[in-house]
């Protein structure tokens, strides 16, 4: 899919013109690029956007789709190509000469060093091996965090350490000394809940969110028996649970859905309006995952003023203060232990934290985006 932005030329009559590659365009990674062009239209924009399915040929085969289905389009003139690390650069650049000579940034929403080890990929080494290609093809490296980064920095060592023979020095010191960290912005002014709110004297029904794939990486079951927990001690509350689905759903969610009705709110994936009642109805936005690069679903919560319930793993410590985060355990029963006696703790607190992730929202974040372009753009 093409989808082209045009500039006026009257008013901007040295545009600077942008190639966006989508390799897995997602539901996050969609987000983030329609921010993008949405946010700086000084730039004229032409996007490549390939469908989000058939992952591991994605990873291997977008650029082999990139560079002869669309020829005529990526042969043209750009002064800058910015690309998800589900695109093959270093392949692409190799197929398209000119594409080696134009400056190219690569966006990492996340990596394939971590994974988690129960759901090992097949051909996981293929894809680890294309990760590290792309990124010492580029000419800038950007992760969304700091746990995206290292997680990648530490997998790529590790790797390393792995391989036979013919691995030079100093490759994983030369991708971490051109990168840096850009959040996935979020479109939205923060809600700004004052220090020291409390639910606990609220006398509605606790609302919860989970808002994520419905897949086994973010672990679902977690969340449906701690909500057995719930009800089992007689709690009164609602449990939204919304977001992407496919064609493989995790058993839990059907046995959920029967077990907990009485506590269902909002069930499935919703469109925009839906969804952003039940943002703004909801106590805490929950997550369970054991995989998740940022959680834009968990920032977009905080953004309508819900109260973040995380697992103190992955990228939610760099955003989520210790009272809001439970810990994690290689028991599924004990985590689930761990998840409802937190959110007991959240909802009996006197005081709450605040949680502040004004450095995630749209202005500050696309400042950051736009320093970077005209970087490489000498504007």
């Amino acid at each position: 899919m093409i989808q082209n932005s045009k500039i006026n030329p009257r008013e901007y009559i040295l545009a600077k013109r942008i190639l966006l590659l989508s390799g897995y365009d997602a539901a996050s990674h969609r987000y983030w690029r329609k921010l993008l062009v949405e946010k700086l239209p000084e730039f004229e924009w032409t996007q490549v956007v390939l469908p989000d399915r058939h992952f591991a040929w994605r990873t291997r085969g977008s650029s082999l789709t990139i560079a002869f289905q669309y020829s005529e389009l990526i042969n043209q003139d750009f002064d800058l190509v910015i690309a998800t690390s589900m695109v093959d650069l270093a392949s692409l650049r190799g197929f398209v000469p000119k594409l080696a000579n134009t400056p190219c940034v690569v966006y990492f929403h996340e990596n394939q060093f971590a994974y988690p080890i129960e759901h090992f990929q097949k051909n996981l080494l293929n894809a680890q091996l294309t990760n590290l290609y792309t990124a010492l093809a580029a000419d800038a490296v950007v992760f969304n965090t700091v746990y995206n980064r290292d997680s990648f920095l530490q997998g790529a060592g590790r790797l390393f350490k792995k391989l036979p023979d013919g691995i030079p020095k100093g490759l994983v010191e030369q991708v971490k000394a051109k990168s840096q960290l850009i959040p996935v912005p979020i479109n939205r002014q923060q809600q700004h809940q004052s220090e020291g709110n409390s639910l606990a004297c609220s006398d509605h029904k606790l609302t919860l969110l989970w808002n994520h794939r419905w897949e086994y990486d973010k672990q679902p079951e977690i969340l449906f028996r701690a909500a057995q927990l719930m009800a089992e001690s007689g709690i009164d509350f609602k449990l939204h649970i919304v977001g992407q689905q496919f064609r493989k759903v995790p058993e839990c969610f059907e046995e959920a859905s029967i077990n907990l009705q009485d506590y269902i709110g909002c069930w499935g994936y919703q469109d925009r309006d839906a969804y952003e009642i039940c943002l703004r109805e909801s106590d805490m936005v929950i997550s369970t995952a054991n995989h998740d690069f940022q959680g834009v679903s968990m920032l977009e919560g905080i953004a309508y003023g819900c109260i973040p319930v995380a697992p103190d793993r992955l990228a939610y410590p760099e955003y989520i203060p210790s009272q809001f985060l439970y810990e994690i355990s290689s028991e599924p029963e004990q985590e689930a232990q761990n998840l409802f006696n937190r959110i007991i703790e959240i909802r009996n607190a006197k005081t709450l934290e605040y949680v502040n992730i004004e450095d995630y929202l749209v202005k500050p974040v696309i400042k950051q985006y736009r320093n970077l372009i005209e970087q490489f753009l000498g504007v």
